[in-house]
């Protein structure tokens, strides 16, 4: 899934060093707090979601529904929080992001969580963050810019979106090669995103910032317990 860069204009990485310090820090405050948000709303959901419904939510077209629904409220989202609106309708976006991922990862945490070994679930979250953690600190530790991976990303992005719809079209099973191929997808955007960061975004779009990143974080914990998922069966 590609989100629109913020304007290169009073980036970050021009400003001086101690608003660009601010900056980052305020950015990855705001995605540790919209994991935080994550979870508790995801404990919610599983407390009120009625599980035949959570049953229902991704086979079939119904699951096509779903993902489709999510992707246009994460495009809403995404442009609230990357325009120049007040920051009230900012946080809006990046709340109603977080909202609409906790709703569709329900059923894969609920299999997770309930339907195979307790260690799963915690496994496949503390690998998601070692790697987001490594990429992050690869990149600001380079302080290289990866803008140039947009173009392949977004391909790749329309190519496995492709993949998805024909596998609901045709009724087939993408697999867990698949699944590892999203996992590169979901590094390439956290590199990608976390470059922007250093070298894009301006410093009072740290909201915007916060909602790329943590999109790229969810779609590669999607993928990681997938493949957990996948290897218990």
């Amino acid at each position: 899934m590609s989100y629109a860069m913020a304007p290169a204009v009073a980036a970050a990485a021009h400003a001086e060093v101690g608003a660009r310090t601010a900056f980052i820090r305020r950015t990855y405050a705001h995605v540790a707090g919209a994991l935080v948000a994550f979870v508790a709303l995801e404990a919610l959901f599983l407390r009120l979601i009625p599980e035949t419904f959570i049953g229902r939510m991704m086979t079939g077209y119904n699951g096509f529904i779903v993902l489709a629904a999510f992707m246009f409220v994460g495009w809403i989202a995404d442009r609230w929080a990357s325009s120049g609106a007040s920051p009230a309708m900012q946080y809006l976006g990046l709340g109603l992001y977080v909202a609409a991922e906790a709703f569709i990862f329900t059923p894969l945490i609920t299999l997770a969580a309930f339907y195979s070994s307790p260690q799963l679930l915690p496994s496949a979250a503390m690998l998601t963050l070692a790697v987001f953690a490594g990429l992050t600190l690869l990149v600001l530790g380079t302080g290289k810019d990866f803008s140039f991976l947009r173009a392949g990303l977004s391909v790749g992005s329309f190519i496995a979106l492709g993949l998805l719809l024909a596998s609901l079209l045709f009724g087939f099973n993408l697999g867990t090669i698949f699944a590892a191929v999203m996992v590169t997808l979901a590094s390439g955007y956290i590199i990608y995103y976390t470059s922007n960061v250093l070298h894009h975004y301006r410093t009072d779009q740290h909201v915007a910032a916060s909602l790329a990143l943590f999109a790229a974080v969810a779609l590669l914990f999607w993928y990681i317990l997938s493949i957990f998922l996948s290897s218990r069966d």
